[in-house]
């Protein structure tokens, strides 16, 4: 309860707010009693309180009151005095500094800094000093902002003054980003964050985790920005810290408008848009809009997106923001540019740049000229973009912005590009991506450099079109394997980070910010100056690479790849309207052709909608970006010749180009290197106009880059003959969580059959059900050879670690549900030459720049030379018989592209349709893997056979097989009941009248047995039967389960397998 006293100065504060303006001394004067000490603290508790709520007017008009009383200094003693003056006139500059006044707040926070010094007041010198570093940041002057951050850090170190530590910590970590020194910045705010918990500050301990999300959202590596945006948010709930909550659903929003995922920005931003209204945060409501309207705008809601931007804007104005007011003019400008106004955005970003300039905000500055410039392209206005563009290059270089220097850099390129002056655009492209390398070396996990490589990845690709334009053929494929390969080579050589990096001890500010880069001078008042800054960009020495990360590849050493592989490598590459297609033959001659995309777009089609649309009309189910099913125009339809349309067309873009350059040779390989999209082809299964399949013609494999190639061959050399067994496992028991929604997975007992058929082909057991957990596959994948995974698979990025997958292995207890995620493959280290994974989709992943990141990608990591994936679900029947093929074909000695091509040529003479056999790919080795037939009996008897077998010696082994107890073949076989006799026609008879007694085999199935003569016709000899019986078991081609009856598959005209139980 407020004392009488407290009271009277609170109604007197009320009176100095509602009297007219410039009554206020007036007012003092009738209460000379009230004008002591009290009076001030109160004045400035309550300005404070006003801020807080929005109320910005009456805290600055209460303010200068203070001033006043001061002023008249009847009652207040001198101590008090100054220090109440120096705590006004800091109380000042944070009002003038929360209306974007920032440098009025720095003429108020020097004042005051001069009295705490005086009066030797070392927090309140801290206090300003720290302010002082903040508006230095927001002017735009990052390198004086950390001078003064530096000084308020050691006086609080010195003073005892913890949390005040914190705060400047997380201030220099803000900096730091701005300047591109990322790595620094999280050590900053890691900084902060132990600080924060050690002392129990919960607020203060969300706000680091939220600086934190921020310093990775700069980064790119949005997975794990969201991971602290979440953990500040549970603390926020738990402490009903609403600024705090608010905060981080808008972060989120933010994060995921990044992520394309627009429908949940909008709902985080309208969460945090509610908190902020009930709170009466007027600043952060004009910032939710403002996300909703840069979500809108990503959606094609521009008229919606202007709507918003409008809100934030009269809300910015209202509040005095001006550094709002500027960047939501901006905002309007690129809204009004998507929907073609170019005029009316330059507007607007003419409004944005003077308003930054008139507060000395200089990002804002820096960034309304490159949106001019943009804007100036856009109109085809090239000579006025490129003087904007400039002027974006020389803020960024005067304050730092490595990051706005390398987008400048890059705008330029694209538009001298657009002016033809192709040596001009070379340079600044170069020198964009030279910048870009230094940002990358100066991270310290490849996760990291993964995300901000794809952030920055324009550079590359318009870099390859230069080159091109200037026939620099060879250059140009030099570039384009750089753009795919930097994080992912790198990747290779070291393990993913799957938690966040911890902070070393601190070393004292000094030594801490000893590696500050100096500020780059500007740009001569010549403009470009014959592009002689551009030069030296560009021929910056690239920085030192780590230990284990590797150089780009030069032109010689792709040619030595394609030599020592004595394969063909086809590379493609997306850029702009034109596909790029360089050809390596094993000779080492490079060629390169294009394909043109223009018609596509004509007939208002992308790439991306062809390739899904290729793959709906195999029999596959796509979605669209918005999660739409995609449906499938009529001619589109196979056809009746058995033409696949889209198979056609996409053999038209992508081999047509290039077929003269391909070998005539069906085992001769060729490596094709996709590129974004690409990866979802099908390329065994792309068809020409006589409706022939490539895989038909040739030996097929791929490889996210040719870089790849040259790392899983050191793979393989390391890998081989280290271990022998084979690990087998088919259809794990899948814990109760998976059985519900989102996944609904349900156990697939024919996966079980086919891995039993396979392990019984490598002599080996198949491990299945229950006894197929997680952790007991991890113990045997360690020292296996070969590793064949029949299980479940899924898409989603567990764990928030960027890389989506996982296999869904058994339980192996309450608190492991038995999923093998891409993380956790990532960590192991395994000498395997060959993994397959026989399971859903598990060639699919999210599609970068750098390749397809999933599961591929892990095990690749992990140390595996060879991996087979699946591009789509497979019917369980058709894998298996795919699968058990290629095990034959390899311990007949194919090699391993061989091998898969001839087992897909076996499964497409059963099941023509392409969904049943082209979803497999090899990635990576394709040497011979012999395998071991010593550990099987039965393929011992059958393998001991000579060719010109007599029917009696084929009978004796027979009966020799029945006494036989191994797996899986026996148990079926020896419920044939032949007695005791040896006559050769009766042993036939019976095992003809055996495969009769299995409808589902003679209707169904067409099993093996049967079509190989067990159940053939009546004029069939005995003899014949039986040899054509024990023929089959010679080649191991009988694949039959453990139980009595054999799976069914039903098959329609065609003869297309109908997928019943994804693998």
């Amino acid at each position: 309860m407020k004392s009488e006293r407290e009271q009277a100065y609170l109604n007197l504060i009320n009176q100095l707010l509602t009297c007219p303006s410039g009554e206020e001394a007036e007012v003092l004067e009738t209460q000379p009693e009230l004008r002591d000490d009290g009076l001030v603290a109160a004045m400035l508790e309550e300005a404070e309180n006003l801020r807080k709520f929005g109320q910005l007017n009456n805290a600055n008009r209460l303010m200068n009151c203070a001033g006043i009383l001061l002023g008249m200094n009847d009652n207040t003693s001198v101590a008090f005095t100054r220090q109440a003056e120096a705590e006004r006139l800091f109380q000042q500059g944070n009002q003038q500094y929360k209306i974007s006044q920032f440098r009025e707040a720095l003429h108020s926070w020097e004042q005051a800094l001069t009295i705490c010094r005086k009066i030797g007041n070392r927090q309140g010198e801290a206090n300003c000093l720290g302010h002082l570093g903040n508006a230095y940041y927001s002017l735009g002057q990052f390198h004086r902002a950390i001078e003064f951050l530096k000084q308020s850090l050691v006086i609080k170190r010195e003073i005892g003054d913890r949390q005040g530590e914190a705060a400047s910590l997380g201030s220099l970590g803000n900096a730091c980003q701005s300047l591109g020194q990322y790595h620094r910045a999280i050590d900053f705010h890691q900084q902060d964050l132990e600080i924060s918990r050690e002392i129990g500050n919960r607020h203060g301990e969300a706000n680091s985790l939220g600086n934190v999300g921020n310093a990775y959202y700069s980064l790119g590596y949005y997975h794990r920005a969201i991971a602290f945006y979440q953990q500040s948010l549970v603390i926020s709930l738990e402490i009903g810290y609403r600024p705090g909550e608010a905060a981080s659903l808008g972060n989120l929003g933010v994060v995921f408008s990044s992520l394309g995922q627009y429908q949940k920005a909008i709902d985080f931003q309208q969460q945090s848009l509610v908190i902020k209204r009930e709170i009466s945060d007027r600043q952060g409501e004009a910032n939710s809009l403002g996300s909703l309207g840069n979500a809108c705008k990503s959606l094609g809601q521009y008229q919606k997106a202007i709507d918003f931007h409008q809100q934030s804007l009269v809300i910015s104005r209202e509040i005095g923001d001006r550094q709002g007011e500027a960047t939501f003019l901006g905002s309007l400008g690129n809204a009004y540019q998507s929907l073609g106004q170019y005029q009316r955005a330059i507007e607007f970003h003419q409004q944005y740049l003077k308003i930054s300039r008139e507060i000395g905000y200089r990002q804002g500055e820096a960034a309304s000229l490159g949106n001019l410039g943009i804007a100036y392209v856009c109109l085809g206005q090239y000579q006025r973009a490129i003087e904007f563009h400039q002027q974006y290059l020389e803020i960024s270089r005067e304050i730092g912005d490595r990051v706005g220097e390398s987008i400048s850099l890059n705008n330029l390129g694209y538009t001298f590009l657009k002016t033809h002056q192709y040596a001009e655009a070379e340079t600044a492209l170069r020198a964009s991506i030279a910048i870009h390398e230094t940002l990358r070396s100066e991270l310290v996990s490849n996760d990291h450099k993964a995300s901000i490589f794809e952030t920055q990845i324009s550079a590359y690709r318009l870099l390859q079109q230069v080159l091109i334009a200037q026939s620099k053929f060879d250059e140009a494929l030099e570039i384009a394997e750089m753009s795919r390969t930097r994080a992912f080579v790198e990747l290779l050589q070291q393990t993913l980070l799957t938690t966040p990096p911890q902070s070393p001890p601190y070393q004292g500010e000094e030594e801490e910010l000893s590696q500050f880069l100096p500020l780059k001078p500007p740009l001569s008042k010549g403009g470009l100056g014959g592009l002689s800054r551009f030069e030296e960009e560009a021929n910056l020495s690239k920085p030192p690479l780590s230990k284990g990360e590797l150089e780009g590849l030069s032109i010689p050493k792709i040619q030595q790849i394609a030599r020592e592989r004595n394969s063909t490598i086809v590379e493609y590459s997306i850029v702009s309207s034109e596909i790029y297609i360089w050809v390596i033959q094993p000779n080492g001659n490079i060629t390169h052709r294009a394909a043109n995309l223009e018609p596509l777009k004509q007939q208002n089609q992308t790439l991306k909608q062809i390739i899904l649309k290729t793959r709906v009309s195999i029999g596959t189910d796509e979605t669209d970006d918005e999660g739409n099913k995609i449906q499938l125009e009529s001619q589109y339809n196979r056809d009746e010749t058995g033409g696949f349309p889209l198979l056609q067309l996409l053999h038209q873009i992508l081999i047509e180009p290039i077929i003269d350059l391909l070998p005539t040779e069906a085992n001769s390989p060729i490596i094709f290197i996709p590129h974004y999209d690409l990866f979802l082809v099908p390329f065994a299964a792309l068809q020409d106009s006589h409706n022939r399949y490539l895989i038909e013609n040739h030996t097929i494999l791929t490889s996210p880059s040719i870089q790849v190639l040259e790392i899983t061959r050191e793979h393989q050399n390391r890998v081989r003959g280290l271990r022998q067994a084979a690990l087998i496992v088919g259809d794990p028991t899948i814990a109760p969580k998976f059985n519900e929604n989102p996944y609904k997975l349900r156990q697939i007992p024919r996966a079980k059959e086919a891995a039993e058929a396979i392990a019984a082909t490598l002599g080996t057991e198949a491990i299945s059900g229950e006894n197929a957990t997680k952790v007991a596959i991890l113990d045997r994948m360690l020292n296996t050879r070969i590793v064949h995974l029949s299980a479940h698979g899924l898409l989603d990025d567990f764990q928030g670690s960027g890389i989506p997958g996982a296999i869904i292995l058994a339980p192996s207890g309450d608190t492991d549900d038995g999923a093998l995620i891409a993380a956790e493959i990532l960590q192991l280290k395994l000498d395997s030459e060959l993994v397959v994974l026989s399971a859903c989709s598990t060639g699919r992943g999210k599609i970068t720049g750098d390749g397809v990141i999933g599961l591929s990608r892990c095990f690749i990591v992990a140390g595996v030379p060879s991996i087979i994936v699946s591009l789509w679900n497979m019917g369980v029947i058709s894998a298996k018989l795919l699968m058990t093929e290629f095990y034959q074909n390899l311990a007949r000695g194919d090699n391993r592209a061989a091998a898969l091509r001839c087992a897909m040529l076996t499964t497409k003479a059963r099941f023509p349709s392409p969904i049943a056999w082209a979803a497999f790919t090899l990635i990576g080795e394709t040497e011979t893997l012999p395998l071991s037939t010593e550990k099987s009996d039965l393929r011992r008897l059958v393998m001991s056979l000579p060719d010109d077998a007599t029917p009696e010696e084929i009978l004796a082994a027979f009966s020799k097989l029945l006494k036989i107890s191994e797996p899986p073949f026996v148990k079926q076989l020896s419920a044939i009941d032949v007695g005791s006799t040896d006559n050769i026609n009766i042993i036939a008879q019976t095992i003809k009248d055996w495969c009769e007694t299995k409808p589902q085999i003679e209707e169904n199935l067409e099993n093996e047995i049967y079509q190989m003569g067990a159940g053939g016709t009546d004029s069939d000899p005995p003899e014949e039967i039986v040899r054509e019986f024990y023929e089959t078991l010679k080649e191991n081609k009988i694949r039959l389960g453990l139980s009595g009856d054999s799976a069914v598959v039903e098959t329609d005209n065609s003869g297309t397998e109908s997928v019943d139980h994804p693998t």
